[in-house]
């Protein structure tokens, strides 16, 4: 987000704010998963509602970047249905030991986000596993 200015920025914070909101997430939870730094307080995340960005920083903007990519993700795998995509994210899976995504998410951190996102976003664990692929057209 570091190239992105300060209006884009704010955006892109309402937005995961909404999302972390439609998870039923403590501003603690939120604080943790964001990896926001310690000169936040829990009592000051409201701000980031409205009228101000995430802090910019390297670790911040990674996992904004995860959670909305699991967000894009979510919107695929129920397009008409916004109820099940909260419901995904909060309901134990056996994927992650009968934990809910959202659980492992912040309990894990980053390499929480990870799994959660390998799990939703097939292209995304193929490119972890470096075995991206050049396409050539055929001329």
């Amino acid at each position: 987000m570091s190239d992105l200015s300060h209006d884009e920025r704010l955006t892109l914070t309402k937005r995961t704010m909404s999302l972390l909101e439609s998870w039923n997430l403590s501003a603690t939870d939120m604080m943790v998963l964001l990896q926001l730094p310690e000169s936040v307080k829990a009592r000051n995340i409201a701000r980031f509602r409205e009228e101000e960005p995430f802090p910019d920083s390297a670790d911040v903007n990674r996992r904004v970047s995860y959670l909305l990519r699991i967000e894009e993700a979510l919107q695929t795998y129920f397009p008409r249905n916004p109820e099940m995509r909260d419901m995904w994210v909060k309901r134990g899976n056996k994927q992650f030991g009968k934990r809910a995504p959202v659980a492992v998410m912040v309990e894990d951190g980053e390499s929480g986000l990870i799994s959660v996102l390998s799990h939703l976003d097939c292209t995304f664990a193929w490119d972890l596993t470096g075995s991206k692929t050049a396409y050539e057209v055929a001329g």
